[in-house]
């Protein structure tokens, strides 16, 4: 990277769409925000495209407003995109070492990972990261960097994440619609994670969970890598249908009181409080109770963090991460929600907000901004270092496997 660059992030969410323009310096650590913009997402239903006409009015709006704070122009993105379309597995690779000496060369990396992604796999699947949890040279396990080693077998646990080809495709077509090139697409949980976890919480063990509009992404990161990603089909959006159909009030009066009003602590509200809805929707006249909404609220965020602690259990997790459970995205925003996941998942819980940035902080500080704020901090650790995107590209995986070790270091 040069000494001064551009990044720019677009986090294509299913309520809004966010860009960030950071100033990335080579001798400073932190991001420079220069600009931030955001539109509503009127053409995005989790995850997926409904209006291509829609969406890429939103990512031009996004854009333009980006531009017009930072005033530089953007001509190239870092993209998030979440849904449930994204899936993860494990996967094995093994080769032998066959050239003279045994000693293990770089090449071999890109051999064995190429190994681990040779899985049977839906034709409309395609690779998004291949991410080595860890490496093994003959007998010996646990290996981080098996470069220089001896030995005449190698073998690799890889994670792979996956997404469907068509919905991302239309998705990549929105983008370059609105007028830029995309430098990576990267699943919403990890860039989420860069914004707002420490390297030694990814070492002991931590869950990150991001509450979207659409859907709720986690990541599980242990000994500085990713254990587990997974893409759950609940968010914000099912609370306000929730309300609606509980209170029997419209979709935006819904969303104007789970904001104002919402809580996930029934038990903190009078039983006798009311809301009246005539005071803030011309569709709604008639007055609700706080207490009734507050329990369908916790309800459903009960859901969601059962279903998480699910995903858990079946890595065998649950209630096993030393850093805890780091909340973020616009879901977590509502009071009580850090409490219910503390009590649900039986781990210490804190919510996320993005670090190691600077510049227009007032503007980004807020758990919302995580995933776009990640997407810049990734750019800046990990451009043109992809461990899998499309097809199997040997230079990007070599370069990104380089990146990986040196994010290893202490």
């Amino acid at each position: 990277m040069s000494k001064e660059q551009i990044v720019a992030s677009l986090d294509i969410g299913s309520s809004k769409i966010r860009t960030v323009i950071a100033l990335m310096e080579e001798e400073k650590k932190m991001s420079n925000i220069i600009g931030v913009g955001v539109s509503p997402s009127t053409g995005m239903r989790k995850g997926n495209i409904i209006d291509v006409d829609e969406t890429i009015s939103n990512i031009s709006a996004a854009l333009e407003d980006a531009e017009r704070m930072s005033g530089a122009p953007i001509h190239h993105v870092f993209v998030g995109i979440n849904g449930n379309h994204i899936e993860s597995f494990d996967s094995k690779g093994v080769i032998a070492i066959s050239h003279a000496g045994s000693e293990i060369i770089e090449d071999d990396i890109n051999r064995v990972l190429e190994a681990a992604q040779a899985v049977s796999m839906p034709s409309n699947r395609r690779i998004l990261r291949i991410i080595p949890k860890s490496f093994s040279v003959d007998d010996q396990k646990g290996i981080k960097n098996p470069v220089g080693m001896i030995g005449v077998r190698l073998e690799v646990d890889a994670h792979i994440i996956t997404g469907q080809g068509t919905i991302i495709k239309n998705i990549e077509k929105a983008v370059h619609q609105a007028g830029v090139d995309i430098d990576d697409v990267v699943p919403s949980s990890l860039a989420a994670a860069e914004a707002v976890l420490s390297r030694r919480q990814k070492e002991l063990g931590v869950v990150v969970i991001d509450i979207g509009c659409g859907s709720t992404s986690i990541a599980v990161y242990e000994e500085g890598t990713t254990l587990h990603a997974a893409s759950l089909p609940v968010g914000g959006e099912s609370v306000t249908n929730d309300i609606a159909i509980g209170l029997r009030t419209s979709i935006d009066t819904a969303e104007k009181i789970k904001i104002e009003y919402g809580t996930t602590a029934p038990e903190e509200v009078n039983d006798r409080e009311t809301i009246d809805l005539s005071l803030i929707s011309k569709i709604d006249n008639h007055k609700v109770s706080k207490k009734h909404m507050s329990e369908i609220i916790q309800a459903r965020y009960h859901e969601i963090f059962v279903m998480v602690k699910d995903e858990l259990r079946a890595i065998g997790r649950d209630g096993m991460l030393p850093a805890g459970a780091i909340l973020t995205g616009a879901g977590v925003k509502v009071p009580g929600c850090m409490d219910l996941a503390r009590e649900v998942l039986g781990l210490p819980v804190q919510i996320g907000f993005p670090t190691e940035v600077d510049g227009v902080v007032d503007k980004i500080d807020d758990p919302a901004y995580a995933t776009a704020i990640g997407l810049v901090v990734w750019g800046s650790r990990f451009e043109g270092r992809s461990y899998g995107f499309g097809s199997f590209d040997v230079k990007k995986v070599l370069s990104g496997i380089k990146g990986w070790f040196k994010n290893l270091l202490p």
